[in-house]
């Protein structure tokens, strides 16, 4: 027999907890976070009651926090996950009604996903969840107790994983010395966990970490033991430092983990840091606006009178238009998937480049769509495919003024 389930959307949530009573009973006032009912109402959100699990979709925007509230009329064995779309890489913090930290976890639900199972004793509790790196993020959020259905896979533990491999800098992995030309070595974390090489003139580099199926993690160090930079999930599950400051000559190092799988190979490649490539990345990515002298093909969609539709294929690479906006008002941009199979991705940039919004997934699918109010002046907007998708998209966009 199929059990139901609540599933309520971030602003559904919102509109039914806005009321100053709901704040001052929040258990998540202790936590500096305004919470919303798992379930819509504290009566609807008693997990040790009801019948299937709770979910809400949570809507992270850039450094921010979302906040789910449920209560346990008796002991319960509770499961807390979340499970970011796209390249969302969700972090979990459940606290009781106090605002003590009852616990965190960002990667047992698998590919990137929390998951927390937990023995927890009748009381209100919040479940806090931010992305792991401040980007912004769609996320879902399920609250259930552990005999009902899981919304991830989980962490394999029958066996238990194998450790990485105990080793530094003097016994690492040796990769050559680099001289410009890209240095590429194999490594598995449960054997190397360390990689080293030489630096062969002052500079900066880029190293990269690729296997998603392992979810590579890297850390920089100089043989000192100074930092140079941590990264998780650049690029997908594959991660990247860029080292954009000169280094002197000399030996450098290469800490080499797995989030998920420490037994795969994982390529780690050495090259030279190219300050226009790594800003070029930045515009393909839609993490930056380029600019518009031509050196980045703009599709100029001329002054946004009425609806506009445009129909294009589209890549993880993103795509970019610009509009002119003559009065100040409201955008309603949509990037609506041609096919089932795709996921866009949809941002926003004034002419300074100051980002206006970004959206992934909007209830009940995943296409993006933006609302926002801007004034007049040029805006670039730019459209990608999630998870390394491809297919077309319409882009359609709206512009309306306000009542005279």
């Amino acid at each position: 027999m199929e059990l139901p389930m609540i599933r309520l959307s971030a602003l559904a949530a919102l509109a039914m907890t806005a009321s100053p009573l709901a704040a001052q009973t929040s258990p998540c006032s202790g936590t500096g976070s305004d919470g919303q009912w798992i379930g819509g109402s504290e009566a609807g959100s008693d997990i040790a009651t009801l019948e299937g699990y709770a979910e809400q979709m949570a809507l992270v925007l850039g450094g921010n926090e979302y906040a789910s509230l449920f209560t346990l009329s008796e002991d319960t064995p509770t499961r807390i996950e979340a499970q970011g779309r796209g390249n969302g890489d969700p972090v979990m913090t459940l606290y009781d009604a106090e605002g003590t930290e009852v616990a965190s976890d960002d990667d047992s639900g698998g590919n990137g996903a929390a998951r927390a199972e937990l023995d927890l004793a009748a009381g209100a509790y919040c479940a806090v969840v931010r992305s792991f790196d401040d980007s912004p993020m769609t996320a879902f959020v399920r609250i259930a107790r552990t005999d009902q259905e899981p919304l991830t896979a989980g962490m394999d533990t029958t066996t238990e994983p194998e450790p990485v491999a105990e080793s530094s800098c003097d016994t690492a992995l040796d990769m050559g010395t680099f001289t410009g030309e890209p240095l590429s070595q194999d490594a598995v974390p449960a054997e190397s966990a360390w990689l080293a090489f030489d630096l062969a003139e002052p500079g900066g580099f880029t190293v990269t970490a690729r296997n998603e199926s392992a979810d590579p993690t890297l850390r920089i160090e100089s043989s000192a033991g100074a930092l140079l930079g941590e990264n998780d999930d650049y690029d997908g599950l594959n991660s990247r430092v860029d080292v954009t400051a000169s280094q002197d000559a000399g030996r450098y190092c290469v800490a080499l983990g797995a989030l998920s799988d420490t037994s795969l190979p994982i390529t780690v490649e050495v090259a030279a840091y190219d300050p226009s490539a790594a800003v070029a990345d930045l515009y393909a990515r839609g993490e930056a606006a380029p600019p518009l002298d031509g050196s980045v093909e703009i599709t100029d969609l001329g002054t946004l009178d009425g609806l506009q539709r445009l129909d294009r294929p589209i890549t993880d690479r993103a795509s970019w238009f610009s509009v002119n906006i003559p009065e100040r008002g409201v955008i309603l941009a949509e990037a609506l998937s041609i096919g089932p199979d795709g996921d866009p991705w949809l941002v926003i940039f004034d002419e300074r480049g100051r980002q206006v919004a970004q959206n992934d997934d909007t209830p009940p699918g995943t296409d993006a769509q933006i609302a926002s109010r801007i004034d007049a002046g040029t805006y670039l907007i730019g459209v990608k495919q999630v998870a390394g998708g491809t297919g077309f998209v319409r882009l359609l966009l709206e512009r309306y003024i306000p009542a005279q």
